[in-house]
């Protein structure tokens, strides 16, 4: 079983300010919608775990199963067990995807994995996801659908078979086919790898096909709020108004957002986010 901590997370970017003492334990099988206004810390909490070196941590502690996640690179990180599937993939000319997740899964291991097991791993999870078999010689996620990338990161979180993924709006870009199939392969990952989850998105469809056990709503960089499911519900249904009127609070309108390279999560740890 894994656990991440989080503790008192206050982290900056660019001096300014934007989690404000975010408190959060994930498990083990765990599925845990963060939700919230854009803007207000969301994307950061996730980039932040993940080591992206333009936000700053001030003050807090992350660990998973006791162990310093702040003191890790980020190749380190994906190596002990977390994952990010991103809400803007990039893409990588010159470097096919069978290349890139060759790569990233020996990453992980002791003994690079024999070509033969790869091919037929990877040709079943493609296969899983319902995309062709072409999507391994083309360059990864170059002249891909936002859906074909969106399923793209699946491919890689199950491949490398994370304890903790963190899913940064993965449902956007996906239609309603697409959607259920993305669900259903995170879903196998949950019951076969106990798989913990941290979700981030907007539509409550997206929470009745992977239904959370916790939910968070994060404004202005702080949780004001946790429960499960029905949470989740209630804000689908009435949006964030009666909360903010019941906590007195005010949102704010924008977050900082970075531009994201796909390659640090696990093939090479040289490389750097832009």
């Amino acid at each position: 079983m894994a656990t991440l901590e989080i503790k008192d997370l206050h982290v900056s970017v660019e001096d300014k300010e934007i989690l404000k003492g975010v408190n959060l334990t994930v498990n083990s099988g765990e599925v845990h919608a963060l939700m919230g206004p854009n803007g207000n810390g969301k994307s950061t909490l996730l980039m932040t775990i993940m080591g992206h070196p333009k936000y700053r941590v001030t003050s807090g502690s992350i660990t998973l199963d006791g162990r310093d996640v702040l003191g890790m690179t980020v190749d380190e990180r994906s190596k002990a067990g977390l994952f990010i599937a991103m809400q803007y993939p990039q893409e990588v000319p010159g470097v096919t995807n069978s290349d890139f997740l060759k790569a990233a899964v020996n990453a992980h291991r002791e003994k690079p994995i024999r070509l033969f097991e790869f091919i037929r791993t990877l040709d079943k999870t493609i296969a899983d996801l319902q995309m062709d078999a072409s999507f391994a010689h083309r360059y990864l996620n170059e002249g891909f659908s936002g859906g074909e990338k969106k399923r793209n990161e699946i491919i890689q979180m199950k491949l490398l078979k994370p304890a903790i993924a963190m899913l940064d709006e993965l449902d956007s870009g996906l239609d309603v086919d697409a959607i259920k199939v993305v669900a259903d392969n995170i879903n196998e990952m949950r019951e076969k790898n106990d798989l913990g989850l941290i979700i981030v998105s907007h539509y409550e469809r997206f929470y009745e096909l992977i239904e959370p056990t916790h939910a968070h709503v994060l404004v202005n960089g702080e949780i004001v709020a946790s429960g499960d499911h029905e949470l989740s519900k209630k804000i689908d249904a009435e949006g964030y108004e009666w909360l903010y009127r019941e906590k007195n609070i005010r949102a704010q309108q924008e977050e900082v957002r970075p531009t994201v390279s796909l390659g640090t999560c696990g093939a090479n740890p040289g490389a750097r986010y832009e």
